[in-house]
């Protein structure tokens, strides 16, 4: 089989033969480009399975190398080699979608593990958790198909969303279908450690450092080596250690309390924060710079009421873990507790439904869960009665409904229907409808 090849794209000879040396050292086949438009050809009449870029070109510059890969060549990674602290450039390439990027001097170890994360395939299977991915809703496709994306390069990612839902999940799933996804997935709660043992956690400590340090200890920058190290509630750092921080991240080293010399790390940076981290910024609580270097791209997480069609299938999902929890038969909702659901605005997302659901089961009887057995407040809204007019023309659709695709809403609809042996105006009354419009959505589906 021959062996898979990569293109190196740079106008000086000298660098092309030493990133060249290390690739063939690697088992890579090697072609050469000196310029855009010869890159452009290789890239037409050969097949690669990576590409170097210098961002400096004598007829353009790396970004548009970037673009022109992403365009013609989706799949294929290609990694910048920038000035050294030329920290701006390299981050327009990550957000263009450069897998990674180099610094010059180009360090051979830092090479190598570029070149080693860019050929490890991108992982398929089942997702770690799918609690968070279940559902048809165009922001959850939406969601999937970011995630797949982020998951093939090798850019800090800020996730951001409310509480509950599920930034862990996400930065887990971006892991763990990505290159590094054999590599530890290490999350720190930022907010739970204490600021005096902040540093000690990240970066580590040699013995007698501090009183306490009886032996040395790694840091979880070390402990994610090769993987990836997820910054949960992120806004939440001092301003002391946003600095220490930033330093690691962009010198891909960190030096351990109480150490003289930097130990090199290769981890992945993922970082969350339910807080707005644009007003810590604009408040001086949080560092401009440290933002900008782990928000190179943005991935935000809808809240569950962005989503309410998806509701009944995580609601079934729950139930039926619970079940396998306890070892008993799965629980179902009625469709008055689900319409009840998708009617509730969930402050606390996913978690908040998981611990509703829970709650249900153990203090319910019953098979099924009615309404009453989620305990929440104005569960089954009421509507005005609509007057009669003469016309023919469409009811408006309730707060309920108008988040809901038309097939769900007939799905919910169907189900009522069937509970209360069609009794119209009983359905109608559960769903928070009036008759005409319940009656009108039937008509509309020839099903009067």
């Amino acid at each position: 089989m021959a062996a898979a090849r990569a293109l190196i794209v740079d106008d000086e000879p000298d660098i092309r033969t030493l990133v060249g040396m290390t690739l063939e050292r690697m088992g890579l086949g090697i072609d050469e480009a000196g310029d855009l438009a010869q890159a452009r050809a290789r890239l037409s009449s050969g097949s690669y399975a990576l590409c170097l870029t210098d961002m400096r070109l004598p007829d353009g510059n790396g970004l548009d190398l970037v673009d022109y890969i992403q365009s013609r060549h989706p799949g294929l990674p290609v990694a910048v080699i920038t000035a050294h602290g030329n920290m701006d450039t390299a981050i327009r390439a990550l957000k263009s979608g450069a897998f990674d990027f180099l610094t010059k001097p180009v360090e051979i170890a830092a090479l190598r593990e570029l070149v080693r994360h860019a050929l490890q395939p991108q992982r398929r299977g089942d997702s770690p958790d799918p609690r968070l991915l279940i559902g048809t809703s165009t922001a959850i496709d939406a969601l999937r198909e970011q995630i797949a994306k982020l998951a093939r390069n090798q850019a800090p990612v800020f996730i951001r969303g409310e509480s509950g839902t599920g930034k862990e999940v996400v930065a887990r799933l971006i892991h763990e279908l990505g290159p590094r996804g054999n590599a530890p997935f290490v999350p720190v709660n930022c907010g739970a450690i204490p600021a005096e043992l902040m540093e000690s956690e990240l970066f580590g400590h040699k013995k007698g450092s501090f009183t306490g340090a009886n032996s040395e200890k790694a840091g979880l920058f070390q402990c994610a080596q090769g993987g990836t190290l997820f910054l949960d509630e992120v806004g939440e750092l001092p301003l002391p250690m946003q600095v220490k921080l930033l330093r690691a991240i962009q010198e891909r080293a960190v030096r351990p309390v109480g150490g003289n010399e930097e130990i090199p790390v290769d981890v992945r940076i993922l970082s969350a924060s339910h807080r707005d981290l644009a007003k810590l910024v604009a408040d001086g609580a949080f560092r401009q710079d440290l933002y900008y270097r782990i928000n190179v791209i943005e991935l935000r997480i809808p809240p569950l009421r962005e989503r309410a069609s998806d509701i009944p299938a995580l609601a079934t999902h729950i139930l039926e873990r619970l079940a396998e929890r306890e070892g008993g038969p799965a629980k179902t909702l009625s469709a008055q507790a689900s319409a009840a659901l998708m009617h509730y605005p969930f402050p606390g997302n996913v978690r908040e439904l998981e611990n509703i659901l829970e709650r249900a089961c153990a203090l319910s009887d019953g098979d099924t869960l009615q309404s009453e057995d989620l305990h929440l407040p104005d569960a089954s809204p009421t509507m005005p009665m609509a007057t009669t007019t003469g016309t023919e023309s469409p009811p408006p659709r309730t707060e309920l409904f108008q988040r809901l695709d038309e097939q769900t809403e007939k799905t919910v609809i169907l189900k009522m229907l069937d509970e209360t042996r069609w009794n119209r105006t009983e359905a109608a009354r559960r769903l928070g409808l009036t008759l005409r419009q319940l009656r009108y959505r039937l008509q509309k589906w020839g099903m009067e």
